[in-house]
C-alpha cells in the first residue's frame, strides 16, 4: 500500500486548501484513514479520521480546532481521501500526513497507523 499526498501550498489567512490522499495497492475503504500534521518544533498531532463502517455509514472524527472548518471525505472511484480545509490560519501551518490504518485501534493515535505519507506543505500566511 502506498499513499501519495498532495494539494498543499502557501495561503492567506482565512482561504482554502483542499488536500488530497490517494491511496494505490487496495481500496481505501479497507482501512481507517487519518490525517495527521507536524509543525516545526511540536508533535505531530492527529487532524481527522475516515473510517467506512457499513453501506452508508461513514465514521468521522475531528480534532476540536478545526471542526466546523475542515471536512475529510473519501472518493471510491479514485480510491482516494480528501480534508477540504476553509478558514485556515497559521496556527494551521504544518506539514500534513495521510495515514492509513488496517488493523482496530484508536484512530487518534499514530501507532494505530500502518502506513504513512509523505507529507504535503501547507503554509497560511497572517
Amino acid at each position: 500500500v502506498q499513499l501519495q499526498a498532495s494539494g498543499g501550498g502557501l495561503v492567506q489567512a482565512g482561504g482554502s486548501l483542499r488536500l488530497s490522499c490517494a491511496v494505490s495497492g487496495r481500496s481505501f475503504i479497507s482501512y481507517n484513514m487519518g490525517w495527521f500534521r507536524q509543525a516545526p518544533g511540536k508533535e505531530r498531532e492527529f487532524v481527522a479520521a475516515w473510517a467506512w463502517r457499513g453501506p452508508s455509514t461513514i465514521y468521522t472524527d475531528y480534532i476540536e480546532s478545526v471542526k466546523g472548518r475542515f471536512t475529510i471525505s473519501g472518493d471510491n472511484a479514485k480510491n482516494t481521501i480528501y480534508l477540504q480545509m476553509n478558514n485556515l490560519n497559521p496556527e494551521d501551518a504544518a506539514l500534513y500526513y495521510c495515514a492509513a490504518a488496517f488493523r482496530s485501534g484508536d484512530i487518534r493515535q499514530g501507532w494505530t497507523y500502518d502506513y504513512w505519507g509523505q507529507g504535503t506543505q501547507v503554509t497560511v500566511s497572517s
